[in-house]
């Protein structure tokens, strides 16, 4: 798992993190699931791409892996609250699974690579558990590739001091574009690279993206590494939460943020 998370587990991370379904985050995987397989999803974060793998392949069973015990504890309990018995959460380490090879039909990482210092790693070590035809899936979003309108300043602020933030926390903010060649170096023979976009812009979706943006810009440990690390000052970061909040308000308001993925074999 990260050595440091960017964002933290401040509650206006995990709150965008919920909506999170197969659906919207990992619609290309669906072809690839089947009833009884065996799942570990790593980097599962509040649990609700997890619970929703092991509602697809049950009676198979799906594991969750994140580094952070108070997640692990609050995804176990939304699994009990659904009544989902074919999941169970842990805490754990990408690069150290506690698991022997053949362990799992596929890996699913969602959000998880951009966020590791050492990805190759990571992805050689998901390869590990697998079984022989075993696949691993992953998909990041590509920081440096992200669109908006209007041409906030304040926005415009927070990209610059977003992507330099995630570089010197942990990882790779624009991990999308890396992906093949991580999944190559990591030495997978069949690789299925594919692309997606999540897409901002109704105003429900503005005032959640846009609102959850100025909490965290203001609250989370993102907040406290940009400080610690000199790249802004707590004026900056009320500009950006500021900016946050005038484009989630604006009736033109969009914001693009393009995502790949893979389905890795061999």
């Amino acid at each position: 798992m990260p050595e440091q998370y960017t964002h933290g587990h401040h509650e206006s991370v995990l709150r965008s993190h919920e909506k999170r379904t197969v659906a919207n985050s990992a619609a290309y995987l669906i072809p690839s699931l089947k009833q009884g397989l065996r799942v570990l999803d790593v980097g599962s974060g509040p649990g609700t791409i997890t619970i929703d793998l092991a509602q697809r392949v049950a009676p198979g069973t799906v594991t969750g892996l994140d580094a952070a015990p108070d997640v692990v504890a609050k995804a176990a309990a939304l699994a009990a609250e659904r009544g989902v018995v074919n999941v169970s959460f842990a805490v754990g380490d990408a690069y150290a699974l506690e698991a022997p090879a053949g362990s799992y039909d596929i890996v699913h990482a969602h959000q998880v690579l951009q966020h590791l210092s050492r990805p190759v790693d990571a992805l050689r070590e998901f390869r590990r558990v697998l079984e022989p035809d075993g696949l691993v899936a992953a998909r990041d979003v590509d920081y440096a590739g992200v669109i908006w309108y209007p041409l906030v300043p304040g926005l415009d602020e927070w990209h610059e001091v977003y992507l330099r933030v995630h570089r010197a926390v942990s990882g790779e903010p624009a991990a999308g574009r890396r992906l093949k060649a991580w999944a190559r170096e990591a030495g997978f023979a069949d690789i299925t690279s594919a692309a997606s976009l999540w897409l901002f812009e109704s105003p429900e979706a503005r005032e959640w993206w846009g609102g959850s943006w100025a909490e965290r810009a203001l609250h989370s440990t993102f907040a406290q590494h940009a400080v610690e690390h000199g790249i802004t000052d707590q004026a900056g970061l009320e500009r950006i939460a500021q900016g946050w909040r005038e484009w989630a308000a604006s009736d033109d308001g969009w914001f693009l943020m393009p995502h790949a993925e893979i389905l890795a074999r061999g």
